[in-house]
């Protein structure tokens, strides 16, 4: 299983139409790690998104022929 590790950053608020963005202008939210894993026999991909505590958040199915179902996990009350 692979796992990559990204940084989740928030741009809310931007202005539409602008090719720059400034630093100032992005917020980070946290990290979140991805992890993915194919099953060679039915050839589904399997995508984990999980946060920074390694909670799972989302799990995605993807199909050989493109198409996809997600699975979301709300841990809030």
């Amino acid at each position: 299983m692979q796992e990559m590790l990204f940084e989740v950053i928030n741009s809310n608020g931007l202005k539409s139409g602008k090719n720059v963005i400034k630093s100032e202008e992005l917020h980070l939210e946290g990290k979140t790690k991805i992890s993915f894993e194919e099953d060679d026999i039915d050839g589904i991909k399997i995508v984990l998104n999980k946060d920074e505590n390694n909670n799972v958040r989302e799990i995605k199915f993807i199909c050989s022929c493109g198409q996809t179902k997600s699975i979301i996990l709300d841990y809030g009350e």
